[in-house]
C-alpha cells in the first residue's frame, strides 16, 4: 500500500463530517436569556448573523413563511436562540475575519465572541485575550468527541503544545473531501475527438510554433490504475509510447500543422498509444469515468481547441485555460495550483502557506523548491503558445467572467458546484461544462525512487484559516456569558447543531409525516433532503449558489462545520455527473490525496492549517515580508504572486532568471531558511504533543 495509518490512528474512528457527534448533553448552565455579543460573520455585511439593509430591502419573506427586516437575526440564529435560550446582540462590522479582529482587538471587553484568523486568534489567546477552550472540553461533550474522532483537526487548532490550549472553534467548508476540480466544455472534446473516420472542418487556424516540451515519457510504457468505464471496478490502462510516440513530441516535430491536422494527429495517438481501448469514443480519455489523461495529452487537446474555434464556437477565436476572474488575484492563483497537479508538485495547494510534509515527516516549503518554478515555467510555455487565455495574461484584454456564456472559454480549475451552475444560467442546450478526472502525473511519494505515475490531488478539505474565539475580557466575571458561549460552540458540533449550521432550521428541510427528515445517502451517511421551497428559493434569490444563499439568507455556513450534503443537492445535474465520476475514483482508490490523520508515510499527512508557533516565532516570521500573506506570494484579491507572474511573463526581475535562482532567492534572500526552521520547530513540537496524547 502506498499509505497506511499510524498505529495509534488505527484505533481512531473513520473521518467523516459528522464523526464525533456526541449523544451526551452539555453540563454547562447559565441564566435563561443570557446575552452574547457577537462580533462574528463571514467577510461582508451581507453574510453576518443578521440581515443587512440591502439583502432585507423592505422585508424579505423566506421559505419558512416568515418575513425578515434589516437588523433581524437570520433564521439559523433565531433557532439557536430558541434551542439554547440565549439572546444574540449583533456587533459584527461586516469585515473579513482578519479585519474584524483588527477592529475589536483593543476593545475586546465590548464583545463576547469574535471572528479572526486562526493564527491571530492563537496569538492573542497565548497573550491571554481569549478563552482556552481546552480547559472546558469535559463540559463540551460534542466538541470533545469531534476532536477525538478527528485528530488532525485537534492538531490544527492547538495553540500551545505545552498546555494543549485551543483558542478558537474550527471552521470547515466541508471536510475530508475533494475541493477544486478540473472543469471542461466536454461537448467540445466530444466534437473534436469522437466518431469514425477523420475529423474535417471547413475552416480552422494554424498552430503557432511549439514552445511547450514533453513532460511524460517519449518512449516505453506507463501503467495507470483506472476505474472501468461503468464505474464498477478498476483496471490497468497502458500508455504505450513505442506504438506512436509522445503526442507533444510528435506535434512539435511535425512542422506546420493546421487545426484539422492537429485533431487527426491526436486521434491517431489515442488509437495507437491506447491500442484501441477508447474506440471511437476517444473523448473518454479526458472526460470518461475511465479517463487517464496527463498534461501532455491536455496540451495536445488545448492546441486542437484553440486552433478550431470555427468548429467549436463559430468564430475565429477561443481561449484554452482561463481563471474565473482575470483581475482577481484570489482566482488567478488557481492557475498555479492546477500546475502542481499537472506536473506532480506538492505544496502549491497546501492547507497552510506552501507547506507540505515529506516522506520522512519533515516539513517542506514549495516556494523554496526548484520543481515548483519548473512547473509554472512550463505553464508559461503553454501561455506563449496561446493555450492560456488572453484575459489571464493581460486583464485589459477581455472579461473572463463572460467566457462561458459567450462560448469563448474551454477549461478552468475551480469549485464544481458554483461553476457548473452555469449549465443552467449561461449555457445553451447541448453545451456541457463539467468536472473531469484529476490528471495523471509523476509523484514522488517515497514508494519508488523514480516516482509513481498516478492521480493525486492536494485539493483536500480540512480546517479553514478562520474561526471564532471567546473574548476573555468580554465574559470575564460573568459565568453565564462564558458558559453560554461554550455551549454555543458545543452545540454547533452536535449532530443536530451541525445540520442546523449547514441547512438552517427544520422549516427549510423536507420532512416525513411523522416529522422525521427525508434523507439521502451522501458519502456513506444518511443526510437530510432540503425542502422543495428551499430549492426554489435558492435559485430565485441566489441563482442556485448554495453558499451565497445559506450565508446571506439562512445565516448558516458562517463558521463551524459546513456539510457538503446541502450543496450537493443544489448542484446542477451536469455538476453531479462530473463530481460523481471523481467520487467513484476516490472511493476505488485511483485518486490519492492527503489524509486528515498522522500517516506512517508522512507524504500523505495533510499539513495542519495552523502550526503552534510562539508569539516570538510568529513575530520573527512576520519580518520575512516577502513570505507573509501580503507579500510576494499573496492569494488575496489585490495581492501579487510570483508564481502567477512567472506564468504570465516568465522569469523576469527579482533575481529570478531561472527556476534554480528563483528557489535560491526565497531561501537565501527572503528569509526562507529561517522561515522553514521556525515552522518546522512548531511542527516538531506538535508531533511530540500528539505522541504524548496517544502515549
Amino acid at each position: 500500500m502506498k499509505k497506511t495509518l499510524s498505529l495509534v490512528m488505527a484505533l481512531a474512528l473513520v473521518l467523516t463530517l459528522f464523526a464525533g457527534a456526541a449523544m451526551a448533553e452539555s453540563t454547562l448552565t447559565y441564566a435563561e436569556g443570557t446575552v452574547l455579543r457577537m462580533a462574528t460573520g463571514y467577510n461582508s455585511a451581507k453574510t453576518g448573523i443578521s440581515f443587512d439593509a440591502e439583502t432585507a430591502g423592505s422585508g424579505v419573506t423566506l421559505a419558512d413563511g416568515n418575513t425578515y427586516n434589516a437588523g433581524d437575526l437570520k433564521p439559523t440564529w433565531v433557532e439557536v436562540e430558541n434551542v439554547l435560550g440565549v439572546k444574540f446582540e449583533d456587533k459584527y462590522q461586516g469585515n473579513s475575519a482578519a479585519k474584524e479582529f483588527e477592529y475589536w482587538k483593543d476593545r475586546l471587553g465590548e464583545v463576547d465572541m469574535i471572528s479572526g484568523t486562526a493564527a491571530t486568534l492563537s496569538e492573542y489567546g497565548e497573550a491571554g485575550s481569549l478563552v482556552n477552550l481546552a480547559e472546558y472540553l469535559d463540559q463540551m461533550p460534542s466538541f470533545k468527541a469531534y476532536l477525538e474522532a478527528n485528530p488532525i483537526v485537534r492538531l490544527s487548532i492547538t495553540g500551545n503544545t505545552d498546555t494543549g490550549a485551543i483558542y478558537f472553534s474550527p471552521y470547515f467548508d466541508g471536510v475530508n473531501d475533494i475541493e477544486r476540480m478540473p472543469l471542461m466544455r466536454v461537448d467540445w472534446v466530444v466534437k473534436l475527438l469522437d466518431g469514425e473516420g477523420e475529423f474535417t472542418a471547413d475552416a480552422c487556424n494554424d498552430l503557432p510554433d511549439p514552445v511547450y516540451q514533453p513532460y511524460m515519457p517519449i518512449s516505453g510504457t506507463v501503467d495507470i490504475d483506472t476505474v472501468t468505464l461503468d464505474g464498477t471496478g478498476t483496471e490497468i490502462i497502458t500508455k504505450n509510447y513505442d506504438a506512436f510516440g509522445n503526442v507533444v513530441a510528435v506535434m512539435n516535430d511535425a512542422g506546420a500543422l493546421t487545426g484539422v491536422q492537429a485533431v487527426n494527429l491526436l486521434r491517431e495517438y489515442i488509437d495507437k498509444v491506447y491500442d484501441g481501448y477508447y474506440g471511437t469514443a476517444r473523448s473518454n480519455l479526458f472526460i470518461g469515468q475511465n479517463a487517464a489523461w496527463d498534461v501532455d495529452e491536455l496540451v495536445a487537446l488545448l492546441r486542437c481547441v484553440v486552433a478550431n474555434p470555427q468548429t467549436l464556437n463559430g468564430t475565429d477565436s477561443v481561449q484554452g485555460l482561463f481563471s474565473r476572474e482575470e483581475s482577481n488575484n484570489q482566482r488567478r492563483v488557481d492557475m498555479f495550483r492546477f500546475a502542481g497537479h499537472l506536473f506532480g508538485v506538492r505544496g502549491l495547494e497546501s492547507r497552510q502557506d506552501y507547506l507540505y510534509i515529506d516522506t520522512d515527516g519533515s516539513l517542506h516549503d514549495a516556494r523554496q523548491e526548484v520543481a515548483s518554478y519548473e512547473a509554472v515555467a512550463r505553464m508559461h510555455d503553454m501561455a506563449q503558445e496561446g493555450l492560456i487565455s488572453k484575459a489571464f495574461l493581460d486583464s485589459s484584454e477581455e472579461n473572463s467572467g463572460t467566457y462561458l456564456e459567450n462560448d469563448l472559454g474551454f477549461m478552468s480549475y475551480d469549485y464544481n458546484q458554483t461553476q457548473t451552475i452555469m449549465n443552467a444560467t449561461k449555457l445553451n442546450d447541448g453545451e456541457k461544462y463539467m468536472a473531469v478526472m484529476v490528471p495523471v502525473a509523476r509523484w514522488y511519494d517515497g514508494t519508488d525512487e523514480n516516482g509513481v505515475y498516478m492521480r493525486f490531488t492536494e485539493s483536500w478539505r480540512s480546517v479553514k484559516t478562520d474561526g471564532w474565539g471567546i473574548s476573555k475580557a468580554g465574559v470575564e466575571g460573568n459565568q453565564d456569558k462564558l458558559n453560554a458561549a461554550l455551549a454555543l460552540i458545543d452545540y454547533a458540533y452536535s449532530e443536530k447543531g451541525q445540520i442546523l449550521m449547514s441547512y438552517g432550521p427544520d422549516a427549510f428541510i423536507k420532512t416525513n409525516d411523522d416529522g422525521s427528515y427525508v434523507t439521502f445517502t451522501f458519502n456513506g451517511k444518511e443526510m437530510p433532503v432540503i425542502a422543495d421551497a428551499t430549492y426554489e428559493e435558492l435559485w430565485d434569490k441566489a441563482n442556485g449558489n448554495y453558499t451565497n444563499y445559506a450565508r446571506m439568507y439562512l445565516g448558516s455556513t458562517l463558521s463551524f462545520a459546513k456539510s457538503q450534503a446541502f450543496e450537493y443537492q443544489c448542484t446542477h445535474e451536469v455538476g453531479k455527473e462530473g463530481a460523481g465520476k471523481i467520487s467513484v475514483a476516490i472511493a476505488l482508490g485511483t485518486i490519492n490525496h492527503p489524509e486528515l490523520a498522522v500517516m506512517d508515510n508522512g507524504w500523505y499527512t495533510s499539513v495542519p492549517t495552523v502550526l503552534p508557533n510562539t508569539k516570538t516565532e510568529s513575530d520573527m516570521i512576520n519580518t520575512f515580508s516577502e513570505l507573509t500573506s501580503s507579500g510576494k506570494f499573496a492569494s488575496n484579491k489585490d495581492g501579487e504572486n510570483v508564481f502567477v507572474d512567472i506564468i504570465v511573463k516568465g522569469f523576469t526581475g527579482e533575481n529570478m532568471t531561472s527556476a534554480e535562482e528563483a528557489a535560491a532567492t526565497v531561501t537565501d534572500s527572503w528569509g526562507g531558511t529561517q522561515y522553514l526552521f521556525l515552522k518546522s520547530s512548531a511542527w516538531q513540537r506538535l508531533q511530540a504533543y500528539y505522541a504524548s496524547l496517544n502515549g
